[in-house]
């Protein structure tokens, strides 16, 4: 029996409409409130979820192991960066904020992010059509090597950035390679808020739990349990792990966006190595694999617990990797497995008797 024709445009549409007002909430009542450094926090945990979650589209859905998420946050935010820093000399000659919230910085910000996103895309799709026909440890370290192949090239591009003057006679391609090298990109207007980060989360949640009972979603969670019998059941089984791939690597492109435009930072590539794929990795095994709740979950707690024990931020690797060993060991299928907070015994309804 079908749902009445309201409650089927709310369920539509509803998930939106709340997204977009929490994220006005979070912008215009919660941010005015408090300091700068606990935005700050809360914009870095929602960064971390958007990439725990997008990565368990692959490590968690559909069962893959790839290491180089990072590498994607570089593309968008490389991406994102370069449209924003020169966009605003084009248009405006500085890099000054044009308007405040919503004002026409923000729309050349969020048209960055898309392009970063796209982008971000695009090179999952290459890198993910030829590589994810390998399984397991093959898989991870071609996904290292296309984050470390992306971090070098960044570093060896011209470290001199164009200004006003100069970006009117600089071609398309000087202008795409002059983007801080090592030294990192400098200069890229703060526009990261709350209410963009607030809609990058709900965006992210939203479609993966959408995606996770889908049609599409059941068959990447065939592919996960075995991907040799869903093949034989008739799932598309490359086609599907390259669209994880690509699902995941938009998203991650949006992070790198919104951490590129983050106040206070200086894009480096160095910041966006292994270390931090090592990072993003952690979430989704402490989480769950192929739990959304259990992800977002963690993405908090490890973001939230440097912060707390700043003073020995020095052994936060080793910390790490401590928690992932006693995970493997103890529960290696991460704190909720597969499954949602709210599937799990304590809060799920007794049926009646």
């Amino acid at each position: 029996m079908r749902a009445p024709y309201g409650l089927a445009v709310f369920r539509s549409i509803g998930p939106i409409l709340l997204v977009i007002g929490i994220a006005l909430l979070a912008e215009l009542a919660i941010s005015p409130t408090l300091p700068g450094y606990y935005v700050k926090v809360l914009t870095d945990v929602g960064i971390a979820v958007v990439l725990g979650v997008s990565l368990n589209l692959v490590n968690g859905f559909t069962g893959q192991f790839s290491i180089g998420h990072a590498g994607f946050m570089v593309v968008g935010g490389y991406v994102s960066g370069t449209i924003t820093y020169y966009g605003h000399y084009l248009l405006w000659g500085g890099i000054a904020r044009q308007g405040g919230f919503l004002g026409p910085s923000e729309w050349l910000f969020v048209a960055g992010a898309l392009a970063g996103g796209l982008a971000a895309a695009v090179a999952g799709f290459v890198v993910g059509l030829p590589s994810l026909r390998l399984r397991g440890d093959y898989l991870a370290i071609v996904t290292l090597g296309f984050g470390e192949i992306l971090r070098v090239l960044v570093q060896r591009t011209d470290d001199v950035m164009y200004v006003a003057e100069d970006i009117e006679k600089a071609s398309v391609g000087q202008l795409a390679t002059s983007v801080g090298g090592a030294l990192g990109f400098t200069g890229i207007p703060f526009l990261t808020n709350l209410f963009w980060v607030a809609i990058a989360v709900g965006a992210v949640l939203v479609l993966s739990y959408r995606l996770k009972h889908s049609d599409q979603g059941r068959g990447f969670l065939a592919i996960r349990e075995d991907e040799v019998a869903a093949e034989a059941m008739g799932v598309p089984t490359t086609r599907f792990k390259v669209r994880a791939f690509v699902y995941a690597a938009f998203f991650a492109g949006i992070a790198g966006a919104l951490f590129a435009h983050e106040v206070g930072t200086t894009l480096n590539p160095r910041e966006l190595g292994f270390q931090k794929s090592f990072e993003i990795v952690i979430m989704v095994v402490l989480g769950g694999m192929g739990s959304i709740s259990g992800t977002t979950l963690a993405a908090v707690v490890l973001t939230v617990l440097p912060e707390l024990l700043r003073e020995f931020s020095q052994y936060r690797m080793i910390a790490y990797a401590l928690l992932l060993i006693a995970m493997m060991l103890l529960r290696p299928q991460g704190l909720f497995g597969i499954h949602e907070i709210w599937e799990l015994p304590p809060f799920r309804r007794r049926k009646a008797r």
